[in-house]
């Protein structure tokens, strides 16, 4: 259950970061809506991982996969740059991740 909460918190950051990222071209209900919603979101099934799972795992399975996933979406539908240095980051970020929550 702990893993389900990490991955919707994440989901929300993501959320959250489009709507930041919307909000800084322009400011709108629904844009500031998505922005503080999703990060709001975000903490609280951060949160309620903390119950299942330790909370230095959590936290850095949460900033890696919402790092991971907030790059993807900037690179693909906000044309920031794909350079190789970028996109080996990225992958040293996903191993990581995944290392973390193969040995806990």
């Amino acid at each position: 259950m702990g893993w389900i909460y990490v991955f919707i918190a994440a989901a929300l950051e993501l959320v959250g970061v489009i709507g930041l990222n919307r909000f800084s071209k322009r400011k709108s209900f629904f844009n500031t809506l998505f922005f503080f919603g999703g990060f709001g979101g975000s903490f609280v099934f951060l949160y309620a991982s903390f119950h299942y799972l330790q909370v230095s795992v959590a936290y850095a399975v949460w900033i890696g996969v919402g790092t991971a996933a907030a790059v993807l979406v900037n690179m693909i539908f906000f044309n920031e740059s794909k350079n190789f240095g970028r996109v080996m980051s990225l992958i040293v970020i996903i191993i990581g991740v995944t290392g973390l929550k193969a040995v806990s």
